[in-house]
């Protein structure tokens, strides 16, 4: 019977390997370390400093995230580089490749949340927030809904596009969104997944509303938690 073995190089952080030709053995040699997936998750949207990674994913030292990163870059996963002026910060980012594993990130996502030990109310960053809506979309319900939606959470925008029943995101700024939404996190949590009541404001703990009130109505309406499993 085959087991894990852990190795530890002198130059590196230690590997898990497993002795297994399957490829999510060898996945999991990849990203199977605590926080390797949740920094990849970070970078799905696009590149991001060290300190907006680390601010992020509460409870993640800087010595830790230094090492996964550095795992990850070994891996061919994520890459670091440094942007043009006028911005001239160094940054990570994932590869392609690496980009190839949000749809699994997704899927993984949802299928976890049909778990009763699921608990919506936890921290949860803006990158985290706008992959839910990727995986828990209604693509039926999708497909009679084209819409752009901008998202202003502290710090960070984003910018969903639903058409053809898929709902795609970018971080940024819309030019003219058909609709936008303004909040925390856990303002999106109560409104989108919760069915607060809507409130131009955001009165309640809610995200405020800018645009048609039904639009918003039918875009809330695309996303509902899975039932739990059991």
């Amino acid at each position: 019977m085959k087991s894990e073995k852990v190795t530890v190089s002198a130059s590196g952080p230690r590997e898990r390997v497993y002795d297994d030709a399957c490829g999510t053995a060898l996945a999991l040699e990849f990203i199977g370390e605590r926080w390797s997936l949740l920094i990849m998750r970070e970078l799905v949207y696009g590149p991001r400093r060290f300190g907006e990674i680390r601010a992020n994913l509460p409870g993640i030292s800087a010595n830790v995230l230094t090492q996964r990163l550095e795992s990850l870059k070994a891996a061919g996963i994520v890459l670091r580089y440094r942007l043009p002026s006028p911005a001239n910060v160094q940054v990570y980012d994932l590869t392609d490749w690496g980009r190839d594993a949000a749809p699994l990130m997704r899927d993984l996502g949802r299928w976890a949340a049909r778990s009763p030990r699921h608990d919506p109310s936890l921290v949860m960053s803006a990158a985290s927030a706008m992959m839910s809506l990727q995986a828990l979309v209604d693509r039926g319900r999708a497909a009679a809904l084209s819409a752009t939606v901008a998202f202003h959470f502290p710090g960070e925008d984003f910018v969903a596009t639903v058409a053809g029943g898929e709902i795609r995101v970018r971080r940024g700024v819309a030019e003219a969104p058909d609709l936008a939404f303004t909040g925390d996190t856990l303002a999106l949590r109560r409104t989108i997944y919760g069915k607060a009541p809507l409130d131009r404001d955001g009165a309640g703990g809610t995200l405020a509303v800018a645009g048609a009130i039904d639009l918003a109505r039918s875009f809330i309406d695309l996303f509902t938690l899975p039932a739990k499993a059991g």
